[in-house]
């Protein structure tokens, strides 16, 4: 969704395009249909398997691109896979963030098998680790176990909620203590987490992470390969993404208007110099101006399970930011490992202290803002290898 905010910045155009009849045409397209799956999975399949994969598929993920392909097998398991159509080779070269992606699918899955008192054991790549990409062999292989004793998960509840939220935040910064909440909140009954989440609200940390952010996304968009990537995966206007609930969404009735009047479209937004083009860069640089907060998350080593594990506490960071009341917005731009992003993404490290060979897996902005609609996504059954 596009906020009328930033919008404005594209002229005029599309405060003409939204006069009389024309408004109102725009006005009545929806995404409802590819908003279909948050509140299906709350319906029942009349298979726990599919039960909770109803929610694991709410997961984030890289680009939306939504890259789960599950097997069942026989009648408590199943096999997930990754669509290697799904990757994203020019920003994630080595599938570092799809894999992080499965990591949060994964956690949603368990949460919400806890829920109907099973317990979900969870073999991460068992046929070894894939490297140096992602290949045909399983992410995971997973079993429900029917366990009257699990305890549910009180963040499970947050689920449908939960939102990636990629706008302006208010000026308020947030706090220390609830910064500790959230940490309490999110690594819950871990001693000792494999994955730890640090943060700051300090206004010349802030500036600088801000300022790096910044050049980080300069070079992905100004790189044409990696822009064109993400223009590719836009799916511009209700048609295209009730068509396609996946990639980028770029709805409502305002970016309506603008693809009616041809101010936006692919062609235009890979065209450097278009007003489409300079309105993206204007619209990222207000977005990442009024954010007063950063957390990032470092993991022990870059293995494909310590990746896992690093989805597993994103998602449950995300979750309980919505508990919280707060908003969070991934900017991992700086961690892409294509060649012109290596000297900031070594900068970025050496500035946070992390070396190897710990990382940094996520970084995100944290603030205050009104919790956007939720993303579109393909309904379950479309990931179902074997129906």
């Amino acid at each position: 969704m596009v906020s009328r905010r930033q919008v404005l910045v594209t002229g005029g155009a599309s405060l003409v395009l939204l006069g009389g009849g024309f408004g109102a045409y725009v006005g009545t397209r929806s995404i409802a249909k590819a908003q279909e799956p948050w509140t299906q999975a709350t319906t029942g399949f009349g298979d726990p398997r599919l039960d909770a994969l109803a929610y694991a598929i709410l997961a984030p993920n890289p680009h939306n691109r939504q890259p789960w392909q599950v097997r069942l097998v026989g009648d408590d398991s199943f096999t997930l896979y990754c669509d290697l159509d799904k990757r994203l080779p020019h920003t994630d070269p080595p599938n570092r963030q799809i894999t992080i992606g499965f990591g949060t699918f994964l956690e949603l899955f368990r949460q919400a098998a806890t829920e109907k008192g099973y317990r979900a054991e969870i073999m991460s790549f068992p046929e070894g680790e894939p490297e140096p990409v992602l290949d045909g062999r399983p992410i995971a292989s997973v079993k429900m176990i029917k366990d009257p004793s699990v305890p549910r998960d009180p963040l499970f509840g947050t689920i449908l909620n939960r939102r990636s939220t990629k706008e302006a935040f208010s000026p308020r910064s947030v706090d220390d203590a609830t910064f500790a909440k959230l940490q309490d909140m999110a690594f819950a009954g871990q001693s000792e987490p494999l994955i730890s989440l640090e943060a700051t609200s300090d206004a010349e940390r802030v500036a600088r992470l801000r300022e790096l952010n910044w050049q980080a996304w300069s070079v992905e968009y100004d790189v044409a390969r990696t822009q064109k990537e993400s223009v590719d995966l836009m799916r511009i206007g209700a048609a295209e993404v009730n068509a396609n609930p996946d990639g980028i969404d770029m709805s409502g009735p305002m970016m309506e208007a603008l693809r009616l009047g041809g101010v936006v479209s692919r062609e235009e937004l890979a065209t450097k110099g278009s007003t489409a083009y300079e309105s993206g860069i204007s619209m990222y640089k207000e977005i990442l101006d009024n954010t007063s907060s950063f957390g990032w998350l470092i993991s022990p080593d870059n293995s494909r399970r310590a990746q896992l594990q690093s989805g597993a506490a994103w998602v449950r960071i995300n979750q309980a930011a919505t508990a919280l009341g707060l908003a969070m917005h991934p900017v991992s731009q700086i961690l892409q490992e294509f060649p012109e992003m290596a000297d900031l993404y070594g900068r970025y490290h050496d500035y946070l202290g992390v070396t190897l060979p710990a990382r940094v897996q996520g970084f995100f902005r944290f603030g205050y803002a009104a919790s956007p609609e939720p993303s579109p996504r393909w309904p379950v059954e479309s990931f179902i290898l074997n129906v």
